[in-house]
């Protein structure tokens, strides 16, 4: 029992889990730049809103309490000197002090009353501060308007003898301090995150030039001028891909020319048996055949370990117009009287690729194409950031099982060595080889006309 209570519900797996996944990831920024803003923005925010809270909460209320206070302490002073100093001479004394020196204009309606039902018609936030000190101060009935005029609030207080009229500029309740201190706290929030958002872009930019750097390398360019830069940690992450990419070209030229050496030590005696073979005596037309085709095989096995050997070789990256290398291999295969179409959608803009190993893994393709059907269809467009070509052939086609298999260096699906069926199952190996060092890849499928397809997608 103690089990089933400890151990969590699938519901409550769900609900974290969509959290994590759906809520998380709608909320957050996926970039690094907009994660780090975030983190300087949401502090901020917080500090302003607490700023402001005890803003209002202490500041602002004792500010407005003393305005109030203020205002009203001068209409009862004004309220004193009109009963201690009764007259039309004397109120006309105190109307001019009160005009003067406290910014109100008064007037007096002797014999007036106010209305039974008092009102305050008021949009601000001193209404009620004001109508508290009002009656603290006076005790006796009032009105206050504060809608009446945009400049001035309006003060009705009832008296003995009449009703007197205070006019009373906004101003007497409302302080510039309020406005300097939101400017300046929206004035330094801002300048502030300008400041991170300047270091932030700084740090970004080297994060992803070192992202760019490392995609032009997965795509079989060069990236000669790559210097590690930003922060501590991402100058050791640059610094670890130039190690990893040193080995890896290393690498690549250590097999290069490893295999070519193989293949030039295996010329010569190769060479050799050729001109025995011509100066053999005695021996029959069909033996003489048999071995120079051996001979020819052997070679043609030569070639094909040392084009895999070359892979991309030392060749650079360049602007390519696509289109015109696949109408190449089109015309190329077709003068050889292959059934071949070519269909070219877009492609106006040039592709940074390496042509002549790219030709080299559609011609791979292409020939297998042409070698086990008797139609061919080519197909290149862009799809999204990539590039893609299909090769369509109406052939045997390959199982789905046995389609990775192609791909391993010297599988082939016809299992004898028969170079009439095929070659040294190498073909397709270099086209992949090739496609994934340019950063993308060789797929096979079912093709439209009952055979193979063999897609190659290259990112643009």
């Amino acid at each position: 029992m103690s089990d089933r209570l400890a151990s969590p519900s699938p519901w409550t797996d769900r609900v974290a889990h969509w959290f994590k996944e759906e809520l998380w990831s709608d909320l957050v920024p996926s970039t690094l730049m907009g994660r780090s803003a975030l983190i300087i923005v949401v502090p901020l925010i917080l500090f302003q809103v607490i700023s402001t809270f005890i803003f209002y909460e202490n500041h602002w209320e004792t500010l407005s309490r003393r305005l109030a206070q203020s205002l009203a302490g001068d209409i009862s002073h004004i309220r004193i000197h009109m009963r201690d100093h009764p007259g039309a001479e004397k109120f006309q004394w105190i109307q001019t002090v009160a005009s003067q020196t406290m910014l109100l204009d008064i007037t007096f309606e002797n014999g007036a009353a106010l209305p039974s039902n008092q009102t305050i018609n008021a949009d601000g936030p001193f209404s009620d501060v004001l109508t508290r000190e009002l009656w603290r101060e006076m005790k006796r009935p009032f009105t206050i308007d504060f809608v009446g005029t945009d400049r001035n609030i309006e003060i009705a207080m009832q008296l003995p003898d009449g009703v007197l009229n205070v006019l009373a500029p906004r101003k007497r309740l409302f302080s510039s301090t309020t406005y300097v201190f939101v400017l300046w706290m929206v004035g330094s929030s801002l300048v502030l995150f300008g400041v991170a958002a300047l270091f932030l872009n700084n740090q970004v930019r080297a994060v992803r030039r070192l992202a760019r750097a490392a995609d032009s390398f997965g795509k079989g360019q060069d990236v000669p001028n790559f210097k590690p830069e930003g922060a501590t940690e991402v100058r050791q992450a640059a610094r670890a891909f130039t190690v990893m990419r040193n080995r890896i070209q290393r690498q690549m030229d250590q097999r290069t020319e490893m295999l070519a050496g193989v293949s030039h030590d295996l010329r010569t005696p190769l060479t050799r048996m050729k001109l025995q073979i011509e100066m053999l005596d005695g021996a029959s037309a069909n033996d003489i055949a048999d071995i120079k085709e051996d001979i020819d095989e052997m070679e043609r096995m030569l070639n094909g370990y040392l084009a895999f050997a070359r892979g991309e070789g030392t060749e650079s990256s360049k602007p390519t117009h696509i289109p015109n290398l696949v109408d190449d291999i089109h015309r190329r295969f077709k003068r050889a009287g292959a059934a071949i179409v070519l269909d070219i959608i877009g492609l106006e803009d040039p592709v940074v690729i390496k042509p002549m190993a790219f030709q080299r893994c559609l011609n791979n393709l292409v020939g297998n194409a042409a070698r086990y059907g008797t139609r061919v269809e080519i197909s290149a467009k862009r799809v999204g950031m990539h590039l893609q070509i299909n090769v369509d052939d109406d052939g045997p086609g390959i199982p789905a099982n046995l389609r990775e298999d192609v791909f391993r260096a010297f599988y082939r699906v016809e299992p004898s060595r028969n170079p009439e069926t095929g070659g040294v199952g190498l073909g397709m190996t270099i086209a992949r080889d090739i496609a994934r060092t340019l950063g993308g890849d060789v797929i096979l499928g079912e093709s439209p006309l009952k055979g193979l397809r063999a897609t190659v997608r290259l990112p643009i």
